[in-house]
């Protein structure tokens, strides 16, 4: 039995880090997809662009996991049905469940590794990664020049070049447009000349060589004495000043507000924090919609304290204390009760949308806290249902389990997204929504495993083929019987229940009977006499 049980977790652990590696992959590859313009032409080196992938990676193993884990599992009981290796095991008094036991063992190590790289590692790859998305996005983009193209990346300045020559950087017909300075604005042309950063990225070394300056005020003045300055030189050098083109890394601190960066218990913490201060919102919502709106202007009228009055005889209160008005002052009540039924309608609107507002964080941090949970169930259902999936298909390889795995993952994927969504609006639970993945899918994962157990040819197309060749027979069978039968005519009497109408009739055709036979009668004797 040992000497099974490490065979099959040898068969596993080397499809399971193959497909890890695989998925983690294309899932890396993505994500670099959605960020490519953030990344592209800012003069990024290695080292950041390697650490981008690797706090990347670690965020994205809560969907690669699950995934490798249902893609490793068919490959493997599909490869041993295959080779025959399976129904080998099974004639050793090995059953399916048996075969299962080491492997369950093993994912439930897995598992629980991956509860603790979900609470402690991913939050922290979060933080960094969201910090270095945003260091990425505050650098301007690395300063490259088109022929006959104005560039404006630098502030307050635009340069044009005719031409640079790729191999020696040289610019040739230079037109820079400086608009750096308040009190004066320069032009200038050259023949050529060369420009490049500094090593700390901070200035732009800028060196002309025969060309003209203009130069011309702008002060308050301009319009009294218009003063243009203009001379040549020869060569000529200037250091502009840059900001935003070295790449400097901020506080990742600032974003440790999201709900991604945390674990599970500065999550309950913060759950707990912000329903304390919705409780204290809503509480004061309440105030200020009985007092300022409600019941704002009823003091006039003979009602005051209102607030120390019992909560069930407000109402009567209230009926009382206006049925003592005269007309006009009935008036003027039921206009001051129409305004405030108003200002009370604006009330509410502005308060639900900032309540709802509020609610935000806390249904982020409800998703959060449920994700961590339902990242070991997902690795043991996937398990659960490609293991039985790949014993029943029978087929190993890259081909038959990817279409399966990928088609499994996408019905999770969809529930998942729908149930966070419902969540984040506020319309169910997060115990709910985000668990209405695994709520699906346990289900399935549970039938499978008994059809593999009682060796169903659940995905054998063979035995559909056979049951539809059979159902076929049946039905064909049916329609010769129905043709050779011989057509039998058949009369159906449709009694009528009018009893007086048929004693009329009955009546009738007795008086006309009688009739006719005492009729019939006379002419046999009218005819005897007269012969």
């Amino acid at each position: 039995m040992k000497t099974a049980y490490k065979f099959l977790i040898r068969a596993y652990i080397g499809p399971m880090i193959l497909t890890f590696f695989i998925v983690m992959f294309i899932l890396l590859m993505h994500f670099l997809w959605l960020h490519i313009d953030e990344l592209v032409g800012k003069g990024l080196s290695m080292s950041v662009i390697l650490e981008l992938v690797m706090y990347a990676s670690s965020t994205l193993i809560s969907l690669g996991l699950p995934l490798a884990t249902l893609l490793a599992s068919i490959m493997t009981m599909g490869n041993l049905g295959e080779n025959y290796e399976l129904l080998a095991l099974k004639s050793a008094g090995i059953s399916l469940p048996k075969m299962l036991k080491p492997l369950i063992v093993l994912m439930f190590f897995v598992s629980v590794g991956s509860f603790f790289l979900m609470n402690n590692l991913t939050p922290y790859s979060y933080k960094q990664m969201f910090s270095l998305l945003t260091d990425i996005s505050r650098q301007k983009q690395e300063i490259k020049f088109q022929d006959g193209i104005f560039f404006n990346g630098i502030p307050n300045m635009s340069i044009r070049v005719g031409h640079q020559d790729p191999v020696t950087n040289k610019l040739t017909n230079v037109l820079i447009y400086n608009n750096s300075e308040q009190q004066t604005s320069q032009t200038t042309v050259a023949d050529s000349g060369y420009m490049s950063l500094t090593p700390d990225k901070k200035y732009l070394k800028v060196t002309l060589f025969n060309g003209e300056m203009y130069e011309k005020n702008r002060d308050f003045k301009w319009y009294e004495s218009d003063t243009t300055t203009h001379h040549f030189f020869s060569h000529q050098m200037m250091f502009v000043s840059l900001s935003g083109f070295a790449f400097e890394r901020g506080d990742d601190e600032k974003l440790s507000y999201r709900s991604e960066t945390k674990p599970m218990g500065e999550l309950s913490h913060f759950i707990d924090s912000i329903r304390i201060e919705q409780d204290s919102i809503l509480n004061d919502f309440t105030h200020k919609m009985m007092n300022n709106n409600i019941c704002r202007k009823y003091q006039i009228y003979g009602i005051t304290n209102y607030d120390s009055m019992p909560a069930l005889k407000k109402g009567e209160y209230l009926c009382h204390a206006i049925d003592t008005l005269n007309i006009s002052k009935l008036n003027t009540v039921f206009a001051d009760i129409s305004q405030a039924a108003t200002d009370a309608k604006t009330f509410v609107g502005y308060q639900s949308d900032y309540i709802k507002t509020s609610s935000l964080p806390l249904y982020n941090a409800q998703v959060e806290y449920q994700r961590k949970l339902t990242l070991p169930f997902s690795i043991m259902i996937f398990f659960l249902i490609g293991a039985p999936l790949g014993a029943i298909i029978r087929k190993g390889g890259l081909g038959t389990p990817i279409v399966v795995s990928v088609a499994f993952f996408v019905i999770y994927y969809i529930i998942m997204i729908t149930g966070e969504r419902l969540v984040k609006d506020g319309a169910i639970p997060a115990y709910i929504g985000v668990w209405l993945s695994s709520y699906v899918l346990f289900p399935i994962a549970v039938f499978l495993t008994y059809k593999s157990t009682n060796d169903s040819a659940l995905l054998n197309a063979d035995s559909y083929i056979i049951q539809y060749k059979k159902i076929k027979a049946k039905v064909i069978g049916l329609f010769d019987v129905l043709r050779h039968s011989t057509p039998k005519e058949v009369f159906i009497l449709l009694r009528n229940y009018d009893y007086k109408n048929k004693i009329k009739n009955l009546a009738v055709s007795l008086s006309g009977y009688l009739k006719n036979r005492i009729m019939s009668a006379i002419s046999i004797i009218k005819a005897w006499k007269k012969y």
